[in-house]
């Protein structure tokens, strides 16, 4: 029984470092867990109504129950490990009486106190392997929180540079570019870099998957409200006269149906057209947009 359930609490501190590999760390896999956490806030964000939807949460919110659920699993797992081993294989300090401090929730405080790298040390192991477990859990601890600082940290910049795209396509499309104006080389020259910009956010999607699920804000600064005017710009630019507006154009369309193969395979499930998927992407965050305008309003 002893060892059954260290097994068990290793092989849950395995399955959940396996989904923080997964999500932190392979750039085209999502960690099981995190992406069920965060496709079911996605999901409720968009049943509410009124003043409790919270379209703007459900990526932050995201974030910290998967961090949470990450850290609280690995707490339980190391727990499990050591409990059945208490009193025996533990030092306790003076005032302490072992045999009334060896329940599953001293295993917790252990594992919660070595994880956290505090180091109390008012209960240690004395046993060999546990003694050598016990830096390691330290060690998990100190890797997960430089690891979640990491995806914040590459979170944010990754929804900037989207947001941006979205504002220079909004600022694009107020200038009501024809095929006269775009037939030329600075009309190539935008084009492209459109195209290469749309490359950068596909990459992003597929990096962090997690960033599909944060609300844009206002509509100019909204990929998915704007994305469908560099459509409009490839089919202006398609009849064009200037031979590098011409290959500018074909380049864009490509980066749309990458753009829109990577959406529809990791998020809207559609199988249809590079435009359906495109207007199923702006639907699904327009929903969003419109209950976050009328909890404000």
């Amino acid at each position: 029984m002893k060892w059954s359930l260290s097994l068990l609490g290793a092989a849950l501190v395995v399955f959940m470092l396996r989904d923080v590999f997964h999500t932190l760390w392979h750039p085209t896999r999502h960690g099981g867990l995190s992406r069920l956490a965060m496709t079911t806030l996605w999901r409720l964000s968009g049943r509410m109504s009124g003043r409790r939807r919270a379209a703007g949460l459900a990526g932050p919110l995201g974030m910290v129950v998967v961090v949470s659920i990450w850290a609280l699993t690995v707490a339980v797992g190391w727990a499990l490990v050591y409990w059945p081993h208490m009193p025996e294989s533990f030092t306790y300090s003076a005032g302490l009486e072992p045999s009334a401090h060896a329940s599953p929730v001293d295993a917790l405080y252990v594992s919660l106190v070595t994880l956290a790298t505090l180091g109390l040390g008012d209960i240690a192991p004395t046993a060999g392997w546990l003694r050598l477990l016990a830096p390691l859990e330290a060690l998990v601890g100190f890797a997960l929180l430089s690891a979640t600082v990491t995806w914040i940290l590459g979170i944010y910049p990754a929804l900037a540079r989207r947001r941006t795209l979205a504002l220079r396509l909004s600022h694009l499309r107020r200038t009501h570019a024809t095929t006269e104006a775009l037939d030329s080389d600075a009309g190539a020259a935008i084009l492209d870099s459109v195209a290469s910009d749309l490359c950068v956010v596909s990459i992003d999607f597929m990096q962090y998957p997690e960033s599909y699920y944060f609300y844009d804000g206002e509509d100019r600064a909204s990929l998915a409200e704007q994305i469908g005017y560099a459509a409009q710009l490839a089919e202006h630019a398609a009849k064009a006269r200037h031979r590098d507006v011409g290959l500018a154009s074909e380049v864009l369309r490509a980066a749309m149906d990458d753009l829109a193969a990577i959406l529809d395979e990791r998020f809207l499930r559609t199988e249809g057209s590079t435009g359906a998927v495109l207007d199923a992407y702006a639907a699904e965050h327009r929903v969003r947009a419109d209950g976050a305008k009328r909890s404000h309003g």
